[in-house]
């Protein structure tokens, strides 16, 4: 191989942090590579990353393999052990160009192949500018970093630091850039993005960024947000909610669980009834919206009747998309401590949880068809419409915003025919 190839897992942050490494890689001279940017969410994330360095590996023997992101952070060591790995790079070192510079000869010691400084010790997020995100028609943009919470089964804020934002004119500078690109939709990212700005002077919210954003750089026709937790929305994401139409009508929401017992034990910070009380209110600004949410089925002393609280939350609150993770314990995390439930049963309620979302799922698609619908096409021969629903929309050219009727849905995604009576 030629070049630098990337492969990323995990959030819409790493790949956004993955073309700020091409980039800087590319600058530093480097070539014949393949920067791995790996995610530490679950056990299976890091075990699938393993997977493809090994394959990385088998496919190009000669090309230099650089493993990075939260995974890499966190479990260094194992990393490096790896003989397929030529370096490790920290959350930190992997954004800046001399990290790819003076890379170590083949056949060094775990040790010298490790960058990995103390990610505790960061405290400022530099922006970063990218022109375009490869294989995506939306754009991304990191508007802040780590975390300062401490959920008892998350290892991220030991992989990402604790929290800090980029300043607002970097992310707005950045947002012109992309919208010069060409992109019509931007989605602000971050670990915890709804903390947005407490580390900034005057404390800007993530709400003030959007609004701002949408002000200042008017070719944005599709502002989105990625996960945020509801417990730290602010009256300026609900004025966006209700009365801003190039904000999406979509809302995807950290959950987590919908029993009081166990969020207390996972240390978060709502309880089942702000979680429903937050759904409630968005509804009523914007009749219209999706929301998805992040749940956690066999969390450590969950009893059966506190599995089916975290069903009826999902039924409850309507969650159109539910993304279902078995609970996997974390190294040096608190829940990993606590009283584990057997395998089996934790498999058994994660699927029952996702028969749960594809109930709601069918729901949402059913009450979607006759409707008609503003539809970004991606480069798959696919669309999303304004509330993040999945339509087939083949032959229609990538990047395209197109008006359909939805006339169906396959139980997965929307059928639709274009409306002629509208154009964008």
């Amino acid at each position: 191989m030629s070049g630098v190839e990337v492969i990323t897992f995990g959030c819409r942050l790493n790949t956004y942090e993955s073309e700020v490494m091409r980039g800087e890689a590319e600058k530093a001279g480097l070539n014949n590579a393949i920067l791995v940017n790996t995610c530490a969410v679950t056990g299976e994330a890091v075990r699938q990353a393993r997977q493809a360095i090994r394959r990385a590996r088998r496919d190009n023997p000669h090309a230099r393999i650089i493993v990075s992101g939260c995974a890499a952070q966190t479990e260094k060591q194992t990393f490096a052990a790896m003989p397929e790995v030529d370096m490790v790079l920290g959350n930190e070192e992997k954004l800046t160009r001399d990290s790819y510079r003076a890379l170590p000869d083949f056949g060094v010691s775990a040790e010298e192949k490790l960058r990995v400084n103390d990610i505790m010790s960061v405290r400022h997020t530099a922006p970063q500018m990218v022109k375009h995100i490869d294989g995506h028609v939306r754009a991304f943009i990191q508007v802040q970093n780590g975390c300062d919470h401490r959920c008892t089964f998350c290892i991220i804020p030991y992989g990402r630091g604790n929290s800090r934002s980029v300043p607002m004119g970097a992310v707005v500078a950045q947002a012109r850039q992309l919208a010069a690109s060409g992109y019509v939709e931007i989605v602000l990212t971050g670990v915890d993005a709804t903390s947005y700005g407490g580390d900034l002077p005057g404390q800007p919210s993530l709400g003030m960024l959007a609004k701002t954003l949408l002000r200042q750089v008017p070719e944005i026709r599709r502002l989105r947000l990625s996960s945020i937790d509801s417990i730290e929305a602010d009256r300026h994401l609900l004025d966006l909610i209700a009365d801003e139409p190039r904000f999406m009508p979509h809302l995807h929401l950290s959950l987590q669980h919908g029993d009081d017992m166990i969020l207390k034990r996972m240390k978060r910070r709502h309880s089942r009834a702000d979680a429903l009380a937050f759904c409630a209110q968005v509804r009523s600004l914007r009749p219209d919206i999706s929301l998805g949410a992040d749940m956690i089925a066999g969390f450590p002393t969950e009893t059966e009747a506190m599995f089916d609280n975290a069903v009826s939350m999902a039924e409850e609150a309507g969650i159109a998309h539910l993304h279902v993770f078995p609970y996997s314990p974390r190294p040096e995390t608190p829940a990993a401590r606590m009283p584990q439930l057997d395998r089996g049963v934790v498999k058994e309620r994660a699927a029952r949880l996702r028969a749960t979302g594809l109930r709601l799922q069918q729901s949402h698609l059913d009450a979607m068809v006759g409707t008609t619908q503003w539809l970004l096409v991606e480069n798959n021969g696919m669309a999303h419409t304004e509330n993040f629903t999945l339509v087939a929309a083949p032959g229609l050219a990538p990047r395209a915003l197109v008006a359909a009727v939805i006339t169906g849905h396959d139980g997965k995604r929307l059928d639709m025919q274009l409306d002629p009576a509208q154009a964008a």
